[in-house]
């Protein structure tokens, strides 16, 4: 099995195509679209990568994997869709997020929050055939409700439940995140596999200026997570965590990402004058009255 990784640094993300060499058979795991919040334009260059690596190696990619509904970048699924006719898959607990925002962005009544706008749904224990890879589906939430990692064969791929050591673990703030689900996601799921098994995280965010590292064991982890090792108990995590998301400022692709995620990557369709239109909720961290004051608790 071959994995290469492609790191987007304007959101920290890794994208990963997985391969066998053999058949050529591929999934992809969490690809980026560009997106400039500031002309609120979108762009394909990060996407344009990955497709070119599929097509020098000859690859037949079956699937987008994604983690979960990512709130820091917007989903490249459907690039991958059109050109490659891959199926796009997430965790059945996408209904949940799905509900969540639809009432949050105030999405029309039509929009459905029954995951059907993924082509599979999956639930933890279950195998994704991808050609010759078998694919093992864990359910791993907490940074989200449905998030999951994908173990293939000596390796893991954890989205944001777990970062490279120096970094530690996913905020738990989030709609229906939890600190203590994250807890046993990690200590009680993750750690219960070999120490050897390769982990390659879903961002690195370089403390300290160092180098991109986008792999490391689970071994190290259990021994070095800065936040959550293998001795760390649940009390102590949880009250970290939550003291720490406290003081962490909303992604800054926060609202364009979910928006377009749980609907599996699709642009909001265009309106009468030809414009998409992402829905922006105002002051939701901070609520005003109407000549933008904050309101001070009574």
């Amino acid at each position: 099995m071959n994995v290469q990784h492609f790191f987007d640094p304007a959101t920290y993300t890794l994208t990963y195509v997985v391969h066998d060499p053999r058949t050529r058979d591929a999934v992809v795991i969490d690809p980026v679209l560009d997106y400039d919040p500031a002309g609120a334009q979108t762009s394909t260059a990060s996407v344009e990568r990955v497709a070119q690596y599929v097509r020098e190696q000859g690859l037949r990619v079956h699937y987008v994997l994604e983690t979960h509904a990512h709130a820091d970048h917007l989903s490249a699924s459907q690039f991958l869709r059109r050109y490659f006719e891959a199926k796009i898959a997430i965790g059945a607990r996408i209904r949940e997020v799905q509900e969540t925002f639809k009432e949050v962005f105030e999405l029309p009544e039509a929009f459905p929050v029954d995951g059907s706008q993924f082509d599979r749904l999956l639930e933890d224990g279950e195998v994704v055939e991808a050609g010759s890879l078998r694919i093992e589906v864990l359910a791993t939430p907490g940074h989200t409700p449905a998030c999951l990692s994908y173990r293939v064969g000596d390796a893991v791929f954890p989205g944001d439940a777990i970062f490279i050591e120096d970094y530690g673990t996913g905020r738990c703030d989030f709609p229906r995140g939890s600190a203590e689900e994250l807890y046993r996601s990690v200590h009680e799921r993750l750690y219960a596999l070999p120490d050897e098994t390769r982990v390659f995280v879903g961002h690195d965010y370089q403390p300290g200026g160092r180098a991109l590292r986008y792999e490391t064991t689970l071994g190290a982890e259990k021994r070095a997570n800065v936040q959550l090792k293998a001795s760390t108990t649940r009390e102590a995590f949880v009250r970290f965590r939550n003291e720490r998301d406290a003081t962490l400022s909303p992604p800054r692709l926060l609202f364009p990402s979910v928006q377009i995620n749980i609907d599996a990557g699709r642009l909001p369709e265009p309106r009468q004058g030809g414009h998409r239109i992402l829905r922006i909720p105002l002051n939701l961290f901070g609520p005003t009255d109407d000549v933008g004051a904050r309101k001070t608790q009574t």
